[in-house]
């Protein structure tokens, strides 16, 4: 029998929660939505430059997945950015916030020389 099977399983459960700390969590949740979703309409129109978003990204901004992004930058669809990903050596479910300043800057540097 392997060692997986004799240990107790645990349950871990998220903690119970108010109506009001439910609502305070979904409005939070809706206002990073809506400014992510902003964000990307003005990656694709130009206004904002991925390379600083890398670089110094908004808080809203950490937990989004460095994959998403890409996408939302003009001329980069799936084929396009999963390649860069993967010559960085980032897991395309990698968060911005969870790049190491390796990836970091060589995401960077592979987008500005592209």
């Amino acid at each position: 029998m392997s060692p997986a099977a004799n240990s107790p399983t645990k349950h871990t459960a998220a903690p119970e929660r108010s109506l009001n700390q439910r609502m305070d969590a979904l409005q939070k949740a809706n206002v990073i939505r809506t400014r992510r979703a902003q964000l990307k309409r003005d990656l694709k129109a130009g206004r904002v430059s991925i390379h600083q978003l890398l670089l110094e990204p908004p808080e809203f901004l950490e937990t989004a997945k460095v994959f998403d992004m890409l996408l939302a930058v003009p001329k980069y669809g799936r084929v396009k950015a999963n390649k860069i990903l993967q010559t960085c050596r980032i897991s395309p479910s990698k968060t911005i916030g969870g790049l190491s300043d390796r990836q970091r800057a060589e995401l960077v540097g592979m987008l500005r020389s592209k």
